[in-house]
C-alpha cells in the first residue's frame, strides 16, 4: 500500500479505472506507478530509473520524452489544436500523408488516416468489402486471418486475429476463417527467418477451396507477429501468400502496426520481407507513442475505384471516418516522429545493430530448461517459457515482475516474454537487459 500513499491514490480512485488488458485485481493490490520518461528509461514512484525494453508498447523507438517531437507538439497546440476531420482539412495532414508515402512500398501511395492500431485494422476490413461492392462483386464478405495473429480490439480485430484469450470471451464476430500459425516444430531457436514452413501458406488455397475466392475479401496477416510472442516468417512464407491472393482475386493486408517505420530494420515489414500487400496498416510508431494516431496505405487503384464510382463530385466517395482521423496534434507529432527516423539514420542503426541483437538474445537459450524456443528479428524478440501447473502465464509473469524490481521493463504475453527496445539503445544497455533477463530466468527455472 506504499504505492498507493506515495501516489496520493485512494483505493477508490484505483478501483475507478477499469485498466485495459490488465490483471486489474493484482495491480490494485501492487501498483507499478510511472511518474516521467526520459530517454530510454522511465521513473517509478520511489525514484528508480527502468531500462524500457518494449519501447514502450512498441511504440517509442526513438525513446522518451524526444525535443523534436515536444517542440512540435507545443507548437501545434498554441496554433491549430482541432480542426473538423471532416469535409475540410489543415496543411499537415496532407505533409503527413506524402511523408507515410515515402516509408512504403512502390504503389502503397493512399493514405487513409485513424486514431489507433485497432481502428487502422477496422479501416482496411470495410475498405476491402466496400471495394469488392464497388468492382460489382458484393459477395466478397469474408476474411482469413491467422491463428496466434493479433489485429487489436475491436470486433473485426478480434474477428480475424487468432489469439484464443482475445477470442473466446466475446463470441460471434465477423465471418472470419483463420490460417496456422507458422511455428513449426524443429524451427526452435532460429536466428530470424527460419528454413523451413512456407508450405504452411498452402493451406490457404483448401480455405479457398472451402469458401470458394468469390466469398473472400481479404487476407489479413502481421508479417511478423509481435503480440504473439515474435513470430518470424519463414522464407518464402510471405511470397507465397501473395502469389495465392493475386492467382485468385483476393485482397492481401499486411498488418504493421507494429513492423512499420523502423522496428524491422526497415522502412516496414513488407521491405525487411520482400513482399508488398494491397493494403498497409500503421500505428504505434507513426507518433513515436506521444499521442493516438494510426494510418492506412493503401495501393491507388482501391483508391481511384471508388473515385470513379462516387457519384456526384460533393458526394462521399466512403462514407467511413473518425472524430479525430488527422488531428493537427497528432499529425505535427507524426511529421517530427519520421522525421526524427530519417535525420538519426535510426532505420539504418537498426539494420546494422540488428546482428549483435541476435546474438545477445540468443545467449538465453542455455540459461535454463524453461527457455523452450527463441525467435527475432530486427530489434524484437520472444522467448516463449515453458508452463508450470497447467498455467502458460504465470511464469513469464514472475519473470517481468522480478525484471520490474530490477529495473527493467519487459512484456509478458501468455507464455512470452516479448522485447523490442528503442532504436538508440547502446551494446551495454543490450547486455545490461539480456543479464538481467537471464539472471531471473535462472533464479525461476
Amino acid at each position: 500500500m506504499s504505492h498507493i500513499t506515495k501516489s496520493r491514490l485512494t483505493q477508490a480512485q484505483l478501483d475507478a479505472h477499469w485498466m485495459a488488458y490488465s490483471g486489474n485485481r493484482q495491480f490494485k493490490k501492487d501498483p507499478r506507478i510511472i511518474t516521467s520518461a526520459a530517454g530510454k528509461y522511465y521513473t517509478d514512484l520511489d525514484g528508480k530509473k527502468i531500462f524500457d525494453g518494449l519501447s514502450g508498447l512498441w511504440t517509442c523507438g526513438l525513446g522518451h520524452s524526444v525535443p523534436a517531437i515536444n517542440e512540435a507538439v507545443a507548437e501545434q497546440v498554441k496554433t491549430l489544436d482541432y480542426s473538423p476531420a471532416f469535409q475540410y482539412g489543415h496543411e499537415k495532414s496532407f505533409l503527413l500523408a506524402e511523408q507515410i508515402t515515402e516509408f512504403m512500398p512502390e504503389g502503397l501511395n493512399r493514405i487513409f488516416f485513424t486514431g489507433s492500431g485497432s481502428e487502422s485494422v477496422d479501416t482496411a476490413l470495410k475498405i476491402s468489402r466496400a471495394y469488392w461492392r464497388k468492382k460489382g462483386m458484393g459477395t466478397k464478405t469474408k476474411f482469413i486471418g491467422r491463428a496466434k495473429g493479433y489485429h487489436g480490439s475491436s470486433v473485426s480485430g478480434f474477428s480475424v486475429g487468432g489469439i484464443p484469450a482475445n477470442r473466446t470471451l466475446y463470441g460471434q464476430g465477423l465471418e472470419s476463417y483463420h490460417l496456422p500459425h507458422t511455428q513449426m516444430p524443429g524451427t526452435e531457436f532460429t536466428k530470424g527467418m527460419a528454413e523451413q514452413g512456407k508450405e504452411r501458406a498452402d493451406d490457404l488455397l483448401s480455405l479457398i477451396m472451402m469458401h470458394d475466392a468469390s466469398n473472400i475479401a481479404a487476407v489479413i496477416v502481421e508479417p511478423m507477429s509481435g503480440s504473439a510472442g515474435v513470430i518470424v516468417p519463414p522464407q518464402g512464407y510471405l511470397k507465397r501468400l501473395r502469389e495465392i491472393c493475386d492467382q485468385h482475386n483476393i485482397l492481401l493486408i499486411f498488418d504493421e502496426v507494429i513492423t512499420a517505420f523502423g522496428r524491422m530494420g526497415a522502412k516496414t515489414g513488407a521491405e525487411a520481407f520482400g513482399v508488398t500487400p494491397d493494403i498497409m496498416t500503421t500505428a504505434k510508431q507513426v507518433t513515436n507513442g506521444i499521442i493516438p494516431m494510426g494510418a492506412v496505405a493503401f495501393k491507388q487503384e482501391i483508391y481511384d475505384t471508388f473515385m470513379e464510382h462516387g457519384g456526384p463530385e460533393y458526394m462521399l466517395e466512403v462514407p467511413h471516418g473518425y472524430t479525430y482521423s488527422a488531428h493537427p496534434i497528432a499529425c505535427a507529432a507524426g511529421l517530427a516522429s519520421l522525421g526524427e527516423i530519417k535525420k538519426q539514420g535510426l532505420i539504418e542503426r537498426v539494420n546494422g545493430m540488428s546482428a549483435a541483437w541476435e546474438n545477445s538474445v540468443h545467449q538465453l537459450k542455455d540459461t535454463s530448461p524453461i527457455v523452450t524456443d527463441i525467435r527475432n528479428f530486427g530489434f524484437a524478440a520472444g522467448i516463449t517459457i515453458a508452463p508450470v501447473d497447467g498455467e502458460p502465464a504465470k511464469r513469464p509473469f514472475q519473470i517481468a515482475m522480478a525484471m520490474w524490481e530490477k529495473g527493467y521493463y519487459v512484456r509478458y504475453g501468455a507464455d512470452t516474454i516479448q522485447l523490442a527496445p528503442p532504436f538508440t539503445t547502446e551494446q551495454d544497455e543490450i547486455d545490461s537487459l539480456i543479464n538481467a533477463l537471464g539472471d531471473t530466468i535462472k533464479q525461476l527455472g
